[in-house]
């Protein structure tokens, strides 16, 4: 299999897209998580006005926030889909391929057997992160619970719940989740796109902009106040 075999084409457009959405991804985590716990942030804003607005916002931010991370495993043929892209580097021909690509660009041929062997390490710690998340693996109730929640829920308005009962995606795994997905992308982007990824870069920008943005109301002076019972 030559580099620009189709099956390669598609791969590395696929991973392209996967950085892409878990770039916005992490834009609404780090915005989101001061509105989530800076308890004096929650303290200055009480029962404003103002604090109506803020939880308008906090709760976009986690709803775009899931709707990036479960578009990672969408089932569509012209989605990005997780499954597809371990299904694709399980394959040798694939690896042999991107594996001399490197040593090409490197002019070292000889590490060749060295380069293989490095893209396998990372390719089965990508499967085994996929594989969590698939029919039989530990989270795949976790995955499930929030395709269910995206589907009913958040992209569309269904009348009728159908997602099963069962165990339900507590905040501790929608954290999981998150962080299986950032070592993802980052595994992938190192292995298909040889591109060096941190995807904490771009989170430290962000969590800077949300201390700016937040840290702003500490200026704003918040007068009026909700009654207790909630008349205006």
């Amino acid at each position: 299999m030559e580099i620009d075999d189709t099956k390669i084409v598609a791969l590395r457009k696929v991973v392209t897209a996967a950085q892409q959405e878990f770039d916005l991804a992490i834009t609404f985590h780090e915005v989101w998580k001061p509105a989530a716990y800076d308890q004096d942030l929650h303290s200055r804003l009480g029962k404003s006005f103002a604090s109506q607005a803020f939880l308008v916002m906090r709760s976009a931010l986690r709803r775009e926030m899931m709707l990036a991370l479960t578009r990672l495993w969408d089932k569509r043929k012209d989605a990005i889909r997780m499954d597809f892209i371990a299904n694709t580097l399980r394959k040798t021909e694939v690896i042999d391929a991107l594996a001399l690509d490197r040593v090409k660009h490197l002019n070292l041929p000889e590490a060749f057997d060295e380069m293989k062997n490095d893209l396998r390490r990372k390719t089965d710690e990508v499967v085994r992160l996929v594989n969590k998340y698939k029919d039989n693996g530990a989270h795949h109730p976790v995955l499930k619970e929030l395709l269910g929640f995206r589907n009913e829920r958040l992209a569309h308005r269904q009348l009728a719940e159908t997602t099963a009962p069962g165990a339900s995606a507590t905040d501790e795994h929608i954290a999981e989740f998150y962080q299986d997905n950032l070592k993802l992308v980052h595994l992938l982007l190192s292995v298909v796109n040889a591109v060096s990824y941190d995807p904490e870069e771009t989170a430290k920008i962000y969590r800077l902009y949300a201390s700016q943005f937040w840290g702003a109301l500490q200026n704003v002076e918040i007068r009026a106040t909700v009654p207790a019972d909630g008349s205006m």
